[in-house]
């Protein structure tokens, strides 16, 4: 376990390497130029320069990202004298748009986008488990028809078109959940869950459909296993061998997706913050995309791939747990 450990964080560090190196390299060859958008208009060739100098894009590419690295690790500033602005390692670079750090902005926003991927991952994987294994154990009767007919909906509908009817019905018709707004978690617990609710569901309702089905058919495959046949036939109960055999080993290639597309759901839930009126880091992407504040995006981005490699890290560690043969 430890080699296993060692390897695989080796390759996480690797993986990143190459995701930062990729990301700064796109972004930073890309026609806008940050310094031009720092120096704002007019902009003489004197405070072109000026800005180039305070952002450290007035160097070659190669010496620039040896810069973002060592920031990573070791923090960074930005201009000097009395000007000069640090930024505390990991130093993910500065957005002259906001003013302030891309860690600040990431450090802001990311509660938002954290309280509405948790709540909503946990609701989609219990229920979509849960309707995957009542619609594997009742095949072909009217339960199985109900839930992969009900999942063959959510898988259908747009998370988009899915969030606006929400609002409308019961935000805006029935008047029974807030619309627009977001409560921290440390200022009233009771109100930040309430407020979430919607956006949970929806996201539930969606995800919920592509793991009932993936759940029902790994079960299904699975209950046809010798290894379940024998347990059976040792005389154990129905309820221990779906659930302490078969259901265990139908949940690998679940935990699997579960990670990734959660890790996903980390790096922003774009189109969920942008329906519900949620700053997280989606919408502070969206913003960096339309103002083309190229730090911010790429700090975003390696943030979001930093979620996706750690997430898969984890779920390898789940094997473990759930299949042993693995």
């Amino acid at each position: 376990m430890i080699r296993f450990l060692v390897l695989r964080t080796a390759g996480i560090i690797g993986v990143l390497l190459a995701v930062t190196a990729a990301t700064y390299v796109i972004f930073y060859v890309f026609p806008a130029d940050p310094a031009r958008m720092a120096c704002g208009k007019p902009c003489t060739p004197e405070s072109l320069a000026q800005a180039r100098e305070f952002l450290g894009v007035d160097q070659p590419l190669w010496v620039q990202y040896l810069e973002f690295l060592k920031g990573l690790v070791a923090g960074r500033t930005f201009g000097d004298g009395g000007g000069a602005i640090v930024c505390a390692a990991p130093c993910l670079g500065y957005s002259v748009q906001h003013h302030q750090p891309v860690t600040t902005l990431i450090a802001q926003t990311f509660p938002v986008t954290v309280s509405i991927a948790a709540g909503a991952a946990v609701l989609w994987l219990l229920t979509g488990v849960a309707a995957g294994t009542v619609s594997a154990l009742r095949r072909g009767r009217l339960p199985d028809r109900a839930v992969m007919t009900t999942a063959m909906v959510g898988v259908s509908m747009p998370s988009y078109l899915v969030g606006l009817l929400a609002i409308l019905f019961f935000g805006f018709t029935l008047d029974v959940v807030p619309v627009g707004s977001y409560v921290p978690l440390t200022e009233n617990p009771v109100d930040w869950a309430f407020h979430l609710i919607t956006p949970w569901c929806v996201l539930a309702l969606l995800n919920a459909a592509i793991y009932a089905r993936l759940t029902r058919s790994q079960l299904l495959e699975t209950l046809g296993e010798d290894f379940v046949r024998t347990a059976r036939a040792k005389g154990l109960r129905e309820r221990t061998v779906v659930v302490r055999h078969a259901l265990r080993t139908a949940l690998v290639p679940v935990v699997t997706v579960f990670g990734l597309d959660l890790g996903a759901l980390l790096g922003g839930a774009v189109i969920t913050e942008r329906v519900f009126s949620m700053y997280g880091l989606g919408a502070l992407l969206i913003d960096a995309v339309g103002h083309t504040d190229l730090p911010v995006i790429t700090g975003v981005t390696i943030l979001a791939a930093a979620f996706v490699v750690v997430a898969n890290l984890v779920v390898d560690l789940a094997y473990r747990a759930l299949d042993p043969r693995v």
